[in-house]
């Protein structure tokens, strides 16, 4: 098992040093149909600039991970302040604990900007990503939207 503890992995800023590296993140087949490819992630980052935060997870010099988050503390709907939009762990790396440290930067990310609570949402079937985020913490709020299941989880 691959040391993902907090000195080796890290979030980092998309570049054009490393954005080869992002979009060539690639899930398993059977996972495609339930998250977006980094490359589609980042170009929804660029149309909405104020409030995407699109990171690249790196473990020492190797790009395993991305994860996206949408921080709008204006937003009407509570369930949009602090979302969690993308998570795209490398399909030979995943299982190695590199999906929990993105969705801790992200969560580490909304309580430095001040928000009690991040919510993301899946598509139900099997193969989702549900039993992850329920692991995490996140609990469902009895929302759905789009056909996906709405979960938040509040902060210390």
């Amino acid at each position: 098992m691959t040391d993902t503890s907090p000195t080796t992995t890290r979030l980092v800023e998309i570049t054009d040093d490393n954005f080869d590296a992002a979009t060539g993140i690639k899930v398993s087949e059977a996972q495609e149909r339930f998250v977006a490819p980094v490359l589609y992630s980042l170009a929804q980052a660029y149309t909405n600039r104020d409030t995407a935060w699109p990171r690249l997870l790196m473990d020492g010099d190797e790009a395993v991970g991305f994860v996206m988050a949408s921080f709008a503390p204006e937003d009407e709907d509570p369930d949009c302040r602090a979302d969690l939009w993308r998570l795209n762990v490398g399909e030979k790396q995943q299982g190695q604990g590199y999906g929990r440290v993105a969705v801790e930067g992200v969560i580490d990310e909304a309580r430095r900007r001040g928000f009690s609570r991040v919510t993301v949402s899946w598509v139900p079937g099997e193969g989702s990503p549900e039993g992850f985020y329920l692991r995490l913490g996140f609990r469902p709020t009895g929302r759905v939207e789009d056909g996906e299941i709405v979960a938040a989880i509040e902060l210390d």
